[in-house]
């Protein structure tokens, strides 16, 4: 059952424009959130177990009371930068309801008395950046920005900056290095951004549909939020489902719904005639399951942790049996190789060997060995790095070549893909 509680008016064109999003009670909560205390937000947040739905799950309203309580300006920054291949839910929040996003931005803003906030919007989502951009004018034209919002006493500016294409740039402290007019790379934490971010100032960094969460657990209060969810992982999320399903998209769930019920219900199951291989559950960066797996797995941080996966972003990319597992990792390679900012050696070297690695094997010149090698070599890129993106090519690297092993050595041995027969052999064979 989907429970549509951000996306419940999506379906309607209007609902972009400030006219259309105030029809169903657009900024009511703003006014609501200034007739409490900032802390109160905060506390509300905390409580209603709202966790990060960028990728890494961290709690929300633990990570706004980690500001330091100096008097410095404080900075929010919205992460719009959705680089992780399968991913599409915040373009989707982005076109559909900016107004959405940024009621939710001054409510958090407010919380942590930020008066300036940046929406960092990926380099190829023109669209969305246009929207956006307007949005914020319509809300400034309306005093919900800017000086003395709604005559509250609290003043705030909004600002939209866009990137020029760089997965690296959606790393919290990759996006502000490139804020900030650097070049984006990833920058050695402690100190966090929360003490020590943009321009060196504290620093909030959220996900839009974190931020967009925020207006809702306002509105209805933390118990009802914790209604939907599982203890650990509480209220909705959305996720991005692809690959080979009858009816690819967007779909808003509890945390803790069956990955089964999702591939098979929601989204009509696979094609005639297809098999279930394999299921991707977070995105390109998280270990692949297998279909058994898959069929066991319920959408929350915990159960796909211990599963040896990952949540992530919620980009669940559906594998059937027509599909090659050795080209897969060659793509996902690819990506990982091109997008590497070459500051860490280990990430810069290793995902270049790994995909070069992979890729003999397509080409018909791989050597037994060269399976382990990729192992090998993908376990010493784990940790060693400044930001997570090493990992993020060596994980679904193990994970491809534990759990299907028997399609990397029939590629090595005959020169083809088990599943398709295309390769270096069967090119050979056809001229």
């Amino acid at each position: 059952m989907e429970v549509k509680l951000l996306t419940e008016h999506y379906g309607k064109p209007e609902y972009q424009s400030l006219a259309g999003y105030q029809k169903y009670a657009g900024y009511e909560m703003l006014k609501k959130a200034f007739a409490m205390k900032p802390k109160e937000i905060i506390e509300m947040v905390k409580a209603s177990g709202l966790r990060g739905r960028g990728g890494a799950g961290f709690p929300t309203g633990m990570k706004w009371s980690f500001l330091p309580d100096n008097g410095e300006i404080r900075y929010l920054l919205c992460n719009a930068d959705e680089g992780e291949p399968g991913t599409f839910k915040d373009r989707m929040m982005m076109e559909r309801a900016p107004h959405q996003l940024i009621e939710g931005m001054i409510i958090s803003a407010y919380a942590i008395q930020s008066k300036k906030s940046y929406i960092y919007i990926r380099g190829e989502y023109r669209n969305c950046l246009r929207i956006v951009e307007k949005a914020i004018r319509e809300a400034y034209d309306a005093g919900l920005l800017g000086q003395n919002i709604l005559g509250s006493g609290f003043d705030h500016d909004m600002d939209v900056y866009s990137g020029a294409g760089a997965y690296i740039c959606g790393e919290e402290t990759g996006m502000i290095s490139s804020l900030e007019g650097l070049k984006g790379q990833p920058k050695l934490k402690p100190p966090f951004p929360a003490i020590k971010g943009y321009l060196g100032k504290p620093t909030i960094v959220n996900n839009v549909e974190t931020l967009a969460a925020v207006k809702y657990i306002l509105r209805d209060g933390p118990e009802a939020y914790r209604k939907n969810g599982t203890e650990k992982s509480a209220g909705t999320k959305l996720f991005s489902v692809s690959g080979n399903v009858l009816k690819p998209g967007n779909y808003e769930v509890p945390l803790g719904y069956p990955l089964k019920d999702l591939i098979f219900n929601l989204c009509g199951g696979l094609k005639e005639g297809r098999k279930l291989k394999a299921v991707i559950p977070g995105g390109s960066s998280a270990p692949v399951l297998t279909a058994e797996e898959a069929m066991k797995a319920t959408m929350d941080y915990e159960c796909l942790a211990q599963m040896g996966s990952m949540l992530g972003s919620g980009a669940v990319i559906v594998i059937d049996d027509s599909n090659c597992m050795v080209d897969m990792l060659k793509v996902i390679l690819h990506f990982y190789h091109h997008e590497s900012c070459g500051q860490c050696t280990p990430c810069r070297e290793g995902t270049g060997w790994i995909h070069k690695i992979v890729s003999s094997i397509v080409t018909g010149n791989g050597r037994l060995q060269d399976i382990n090698l990729i192992e090998k070599v993908s376990k010493q890129m784990m940790g060693r790095t400044i930001c997570a993106l090493s990992d993020a090519a060596a994980m679904p690297a193990i994970s491809f070549v534990t759990k299907f092993r028997d399609e990397f050595e029939f590629f090595v041995r005959e020169g083809r893909s088990k599943v398709n027969n295309q390769g270096y052999n069967y090119a050979q064979m056809h001229h």
